[in-house]
């Protein structure tokens, strides 16, 4: 294994990064300086994400610069201007207006990577309507308890996602007053509205209402461990952690090519995906295809790209198809030279990935941290200093984080609501945040209670386990509870076995996450069945296909196994703990808390 450290000079470098002197940035950073960086509505009416992506950027004169290179799945590839962008966004605020959609009615998403998302997430700010993106890969399950969650008014969608995931079940819906179909083909489905026939009829020239900053903008959902998933409350004034943490964690300037792979139905996809990108005024890359080793390679060398940000599971993919040591004939290939910045978020990145990009791809991968509460990235490793791989990185600017001991939960202990801060290096506990940036949540939809019980003491407790060493870099070591990382994506077990015991198969389900070397954990569900039915690979098979169905690929079960006396509580929870010590191999623990049965286990 090389050196522990990667040395970064800037010898040679592109252009000069945005954070040079670390110690420095961090000494003179000032959020109210942040915030004078960006326009404001005219007229001094407040601040809006709409305006500051798009309109900001035509008022300035830059309305034929490029802000989208959108890339069909048959590789054919359409430019979208500021300029055009604007008046698009200010055509579908229209229709929302038409529509009797106002400030805090909340517009759903579910659409694959395209420029009508761009078009419908833009717009809907610029009218001070809400926007919550789903991912399309989202079963029904999922996407309708979501709807119902967030009081979905407008339901954004193609004609195929909405009759395989919400028709059925529109009837349960009773907020959702409007479908709106992108792609339409033919007469309407019953029930919805063609997008392209809303735009046709709808005039530009948009006056974006008064916006404040604390008014809320977007609700993001993330998964919570033992009940339905929480709704993030995110405001206008997001906007300003969005665009200067992209200039600090992921280096972007304004003459750069940048591309996003994550969807923007999660949070990392909208916003360093849709909103920081077009802040700054950058060409933003937009794929719709899937992944596949050389079409990206193609992506980034056909699209000059200077500024690529992807996840842990597509960087070990990559890693797959050209591994270390080996001949690297498939990205050299390729001519990646405008090529300058590689980030990853999503799960921790080992450190042989951050050493595959140096050798490989001729530069390392940059690994940060933040959360869909946080709204934008809090810890990173940046492009000028000292990487140490396998780490997080250090807290941005305006950022204060410390680590906290834990109690017998596994959480950061409160004792008469206080908490204890772990000030030596290399000792484990829970990372908790000093809440005050501009991104940072301002509650759970219909949740106060739930909100609430996430802070301590004057701090953000965020579930996560780390470390810190002496120079202030932070390194993952797991969660705190539940929370399955799969893929990039937060996986709630309490969703998956809610799903899983309405076949009438299966008696009650426990639901973990498995390492796997790709995806850093695959979804894992234990079963106990109902009387008169047997485990046997058809079984597993249905059950695998019906929770698919239900939960889509990204959420459900990959593996089924069989346990008729499930580990439980007295109380009859079962214990997930005792669960993933069993499949690791692991001491299981205090078991003290487990039931008693009677007869042999």
């Amino acid at each position: 294994m090389p050196s522990s450290v990667i040395r970064k000079t800037m010898e040679g470098a592109h252009v000069a990064p945005h954070l040079v002197d670390y110690e420095k940035a961090c000494a003179d950073f000032a959020w109210s300086r942040a915030t004078s960086q960006l326009a404001g509505l005219p007229g001094g009416k407040g601040l809006n994400i709409g305006y500051e992506a798009v309109d900001r950027h035509v008022a300035e004169g830059h309305a034929d610069r490029v802000a989208l290179r959108c890339i069909s799945r048959d590789d054919s590839t359409r430019s979208v201007t500021y300029g055009e962008l604007a008046e698009l966004s200010d055509r579908f605020a229209a229709a929302l207006t038409r529509l009797g959609i106002g400030a805090g009615d909340r517009v759903f998403t579910l659409l694959d990577r395209s420029p009508e998302l761009y078009v419908t997430v833009l717009g809907t700010l610029k009218n001070t309507s809400v926007l919550s993106p789903l991912f399309p890969a989202f079963g029904p399950d999922p996407v309708c308890q979501r709807l119902r969650l967030g009081d979905a008014r407008v339901l954004v969608t193609t004609e195929a996602l909405y009759e395989r995931k919400v028709a059925a079940q529109r009837a349960a819906l009773p907020t959702l007053r409007h479908v709106v179909i992108v792609g339409r083909r033919g007469h309407a489905l019953p029930g919805t509205v063609g997008f392209q026939e809303l735009m046709d009829s709808s005039p530009g020239g948009f006056a974006i209402p008064a916006t404040r900053p604390e008014d809320m903008a977007l609700l993001h959902f993330t998964s919570g461990t033992t009940s339905a998933p929480k709704g993030a409350v995110h405001v206008h004034a997001a906007v300003v952690a969005h665009r200067v943490t992209a200039q600090y964690a992921l280096d972007l300037h304004t003459e750069d090519v940048y591309w996003c792979t994550a969807d923007p139905g999660w949070v990392t996809g909208m916003s360093y995906g849709i909103i920081a990108p077009l802040t700054l005024g950058v060409t933003t890359v937009v794929d719709e295809g899937e992944y596949d080793a050389r079409r990206w390679y193609r992506i980034l060398a056909d699209e000059h790209v200077s500024v690529w940000y992807t996840a842990p599971t597509a960087i070990r993919m990559l890693m797959r198809a050209t591994p270390r040591g080996g001949p690297y004939d498939l990205p050299r290939s390729y001519d990646l030279s405008s090529l300058r910045f590689i980030a990853s978020v999503g799960e921790p990145l080992n450190p042989e990935a951050v050493w595959w990009g140096q050798e490989v791809l001729g530069l390392p991968i940059h690994d940060n941290w933040w959360q869909t509460e946080t709204g934008c990235i809090v810890i990173a490793n940046f492009a000028a200093c000292d990487i140490r791989p396998g780490s997080m990185g250090r807290t941005l600017p305006g950022m204060e984080a410390t680590v906290l001991a834990r109690g017998e939960d596994g959480r950061a202990a409160v004792t008469d609501g206080r908490v204890t801060e772990l000030r030596s290096p290399a000792v484990e506990g829970e990372l908790a945040l000093r809440p005050g940036w501009p991104s940072m949540f301002r509650g759970y939809l219909h949740d106060a209670e739930r909100y609430d019980a996430a802070f301590a003491d004057g701090w953000y407790l965020t579930g996560d386990v780390v470390r810190r060493d002496a120079d202030g870099y932070f390194w993952f070591v797991g969660r705190a509870d539940d929370v399955i990382k799969s893929a990039g994506h937060l996986v709630s077990p309490f969703e998956v076995e809610s799903a899983l015991m309405e076949h009438p198969a299966v008696a009650e389900a426990g639901v973990i996450g498995r390492p796997d070397e790709i995806a850093g954990n695959i979804i894992k569900a234990y079963v106990s069945l109902t009387p008169g039915r047997s485990a046997d690979s058809a079984l597993t098979r249905e059950l695998i296909a019906f929770g698919r169905r239900r939960l889509g690929p990204a959420v459900a079960p990959r593996e089924i196994a069989y346990d008729q006396h499930l580990p439980k509580t007295r109380s009859g929870k079962v214990m997930r703990r005792l669960l993933r010590a069993r499949e690791l191999g692991l001491p299981q623990g205090d078991t003290s808390t487990l039931e008693e049965r009677e007869g042999p286990a």
